[in-house]
Protein backbone atom coordinates (compact mmCIF):
# COMPACT_ATOMS: atom_id res chain seq x y z
CA UNK A 1 0.00 0.00 0.00
CA UNK A 2 1.57 3.23 -0.95
CA UNK A 3 1.74 6.33 1.78
CA UNK A 4 0.44 9.74 0.10
CA UNK A 5 1.28 13.00 1.29
CA UNK A 6 -1.81 15.41 0.46
CA UNK A 7 -0.76 19.21 0.95
CA UNK A 8 -3.33 21.44 -0.84
CA UNK A 9 -3.35 25.32 -1.13
CA UNK A 10 -4.17 28.03 -3.41
CA UNK A 11 -0.14 28.26 -4.24
CA UNK A 12 -0.82 31.61 -5.41
CA UNK A 13 2.48 31.47 -5.50
CA UNK A 14 3.92 28.37 -4.55
CA UNK A 15 6.91 29.27 -2.42
CA UNK A 16 9.93 27.58 -0.45
CA UNK A 17 7.35 26.99 2.61
CA UNK A 18 5.50 25.03 1.38
CA UNK A 19 8.16 22.53 -0.28
CA UNK A 20 10.14 22.43 3.33
CA UNK A 21 6.64 21.28 4.88
CA UNK A 22 6.34 18.81 2.62
CA UNK A 23 10.05 17.41 2.48
CA UNK A 24 9.52 17.41 6.37
CA UNK A 25 6.51 15.64 6.33
CA UNK A 26 7.27 12.65 3.09
CA UNK A 27 10.73 11.96 5.52
CA UNK A 28 8.90 12.29 8.88
CA UNK A 29 6.08 9.62 8.32
CA UNK A 30 8.48 8.06 5.46
CA UNK A 31 5.81 8.17 2.85
CA UNK A 32 6.21 7.48 -0.88
CA UNK A 33 5.00 10.37 -2.55
CA UNK A 34 3.65 14.09 -1.44
CA UNK A 35 0.67 15.14 -3.75
CA UNK A 36 0.19 19.16 -4.40
CA UNK A 37 -2.99 19.53 -4.64
CA UNK A 38 -4.36 23.08 -5.91
CA UNK A 39 -7.61 24.13 -5.19
CA UNK A 40 -10.17 25.54 -7.52
CA UNK A 41 -12.24 27.52 -5.23
CA UNK A 42 -10.86 27.14 -1.44
CA UNK A 43 -14.08 27.84 0.98
CA UNK A 44 -12.26 29.54 3.63
CA UNK A 45 -10.16 32.18 1.58
CA UNK A 46 -9.84 34.34 -1.46
CA UNK A 47 -6.95 33.52 -4.61
CA UNK A 48 -5.92 36.52 -6.43
CA UNK A 49 -8.39 37.41 -9.37
CA UNK A 50 -6.07 38.30 -11.71
CA UNK A 51 -3.82 34.73 -11.64
CA UNK A 52 -4.98 31.95 -13.62
CA UNK A 53 -5.42 28.81 -13.10
CA UNK A 54 -2.84 27.61 -15.59
CA UNK A 55 -0.46 30.46 -14.31
CA UNK A 56 -0.77 28.45 -10.45
CA UNK A 57 -0.15 25.15 -11.88
CA UNK A 58 3.06 26.33 -14.39
CA UNK A 59 4.73 27.51 -11.36
CA UNK A 60 3.92 24.55 -9.04
CA UNK A 61 5.14 22.65 -11.49
CA UNK A 62 8.41 24.51 -12.08
CA UNK A 63 8.43 24.41 -7.80
CA UNK A 64 8.13 20.51 -7.53
CA UNK A 65 10.47 20.15 -10.72
CA UNK A 66 13.14 17.46 -9.70
CA UNK A 67 11.44 15.99 -6.82
CA UNK A 68 10.10 12.47 -8.56
CA UNK A 69 8.84 11.90 -5.25
CA UNK A 70 6.30 15.65 -5.55
CA UNK A 71 3.30 15.27 -8.09
CA UNK A 72 0.39 17.44 -9.03
CA UNK A 73 -3.10 16.20 -8.09
CA UNK A 74 -5.26 18.25 -9.96
CA UNK A 75 -8.83 17.30 -9.32
CA UNK A 76 -9.51 19.84 -7.72
CA UNK A 77 -9.09 22.31 -10.40
CA UNK A 78 -10.90 19.98 -12.62
CA UNK A 79 -14.17 20.69 -10.66
CA UNK A 80 -16.19 23.99 -10.57
CA UNK A 81 -17.84 25.24 -7.40
CA UNK A 82 -16.38 25.68 -3.43
CA UNK A 83 -13.53 22.39 -3.03
CA UNK A 84 -14.90 20.48 0.06
CA UNK A 85 -11.72 18.21 0.62
CA UNK A 86 -14.79 15.99 1.71
CA UNK A 87 -15.84 15.30 -1.40
CA UNK A 88 -12.28 15.75 -2.93
CA UNK A 89 -11.49 12.94 -0.65
CA UNK A 90 -14.49 10.22 -1.43
CA UNK A 91 -13.07 11.09 -5.11
CA UNK A 92 -9.92 10.17 -4.49
CA UNK A 93 -10.35 7.31 -1.96
CA UNK A 94 -12.36 5.76 -5.14
CA UNK A 95 -9.55 5.87 -7.63
CA UNK A 96 -6.65 5.07 -5.52
CA UNK A 97 -8.12 2.21 -3.45
CA UNK A 98 -4.65 0.91 -2.43
CA UNK A 99 -3.32 4.18 -1.40
CA UNK A 100 -3.30 5.07 2.38
CA UNK A 101 -3.86 9.07 2.50
CA UNK A 102 -2.12 11.99 4.71
CA UNK A 103 -3.95 15.53 4.67
CA UNK A 104 -0.96 17.55 5.24
CA UNK A 105 -2.67 21.08 7.38
CA UNK A 106 -0.97 23.74 8.93
CA UNK A 107 -1.56 25.16 12.30
CA UNK A 108 -3.90 27.58 11.54
CA UNK A 109 -6.15 24.95 10.21
CA UNK A 110 -5.83 22.98 13.06
CA UNK A 111 -7.30 25.49 14.86
CA UNK A 112 -10.14 25.74 11.94
CA UNK A 113 -10.81 21.99 12.12
CA UNK A 114 -14.38 22.12 13.76
CA UNK A 115 -15.51 24.18 11.48
CA UNK A 116 -14.74 22.20 7.86
CA UNK A 117 -17.19 21.04 6.07
CA UNK A 118 -18.45 17.73 7.09
CA UNK A 119 -15.62 17.32 9.01
CA UNK A 120 -16.51 13.71 11.24
CA UNK A 121 -16.60 12.51 7.44
CA UNK A 122 -13.57 13.14 6.63
CA UNK A 123 -11.56 12.12 9.44
CA UNK A 124 -12.76 8.57 8.53
CA UNK A 125 -11.58 9.06 5.02
CA UNK A 126 -7.50 10.60 5.19
CA UNK A 127 -4.83 10.65 8.51
CA UNK A 128 -4.55 14.38 8.90
CA UNK A 129 -0.91 15.49 9.95
CA UNK A 130 -0.52 18.99 11.42
CA UNK A 131 2.61 21.08 11.23
CA UNK A 132 3.19 22.49 14.31
CA UNK A 133 4.21 26.43 14.82
CA UNK A 134 4.01 27.76 18.33
CA UNK A 135 1.70 30.85 17.72
CA UNK A 136 -0.88 28.86 17.58
CA UNK A 137 -2.83 26.21 19.63
CA UNK A 138 -2.65 22.47 18.85
CA UNK A 139 -5.70 21.35 20.85
CA UNK A 140 -8.18 19.42 19.03
CA UNK A 141 -10.70 16.85 19.34
CA UNK A 142 -9.43 15.28 16.17
CA UNK A 143 -6.78 12.57 15.46
CA UNK A 144 -3.54 14.47 14.37
CA UNK A 145 -0.23 13.45 13.63
CA UNK A 146 2.24 16.56 14.08
CA UNK A 147 5.42 16.87 12.66
CA UNK A 148 8.04 19.51 13.77
CA UNK A 149 9.04 21.52 10.66
CA UNK A 150 11.98 24.33 10.63
CA UNK A 151 10.16 27.49 11.13
CA UNK A 152 10.04 29.62 8.33
CA UNK A 153 7.77 32.72 8.27
CA UNK A 154 6.48 32.94 4.69
CA UNK A 155 3.41 33.72 3.01
CA UNK A 156 1.86 33.52 -0.07
CA UNK A 157 0.25 36.69 0.56
CA UNK A 158 3.86 38.51 2.05
CA UNK A 159 5.31 37.23 -1.25
CA UNK A 160 2.30 38.64 -3.51
CA UNK A 161 2.58 42.27 -1.38
CA UNK A 162 6.56 42.18 -1.67
CA UNK A 163 6.59 41.63 -5.53
CA UNK A 164 3.53 44.28 -5.77
CA UNK A 165 5.68 46.81 -4.40
CA UNK A 166 9.03 45.78 -5.91
CA UNK A 167 10.57 44.42 -3.35
CA UNK A 168 12.87 41.16 -3.62
CA UNK A 169 11.62 37.54 -3.78
CA UNK A 170 14.57 36.00 -4.35
CA UNK A 171 14.95 32.98 -1.58
CA UNK A 172 11.47 32.67 -0.80
CA UNK A 173 10.43 31.33 -4.04
CA UNK A 174 12.81 28.93 -6.24
CA UNK A 175 14.32 30.84 -9.35
CA UNK A 176 12.08 29.55 -11.97
CA UNK A 177 8.78 30.54 -9.96
CA UNK A 178 10.83 34.14 -9.93
CA UNK A 179 11.69 34.08 -13.57
CA UNK A 180 7.93 32.65 -14.45
CA UNK A 181 6.72 35.41 -12.50
CA UNK A 182 8.59 38.27 -13.99
CA UNK A 183 8.22 36.75 -17.71
CA UNK A 184 4.48 36.63 -17.93
CA UNK A 185 4.04 40.05 -15.56
CA UNK A 186 2.19 38.01 -12.92
CA UNK A 187 1.49 40.16 -9.43
CA UNK A 188 2.16 43.88 -10.49
CA UNK A 189 6.00 43.11 -11.72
Amino acid sequence: MKKIGILGGTFDPPHHGHLLIANEVLSALDLDEIWFMPNQEPPHKQKSKSITNEDRLEMLKLAIEGNHQFRIQTIELERNGPSFTVDTMKIIRANYKNHQFFFIIGADMIEYLPKWYKIDELVQLVQFVGVERPEYNHDTIFPIIYVDVPAMEVSSSIIRERLKKGKPVRYLLPDSVIQYIEENHLYGT
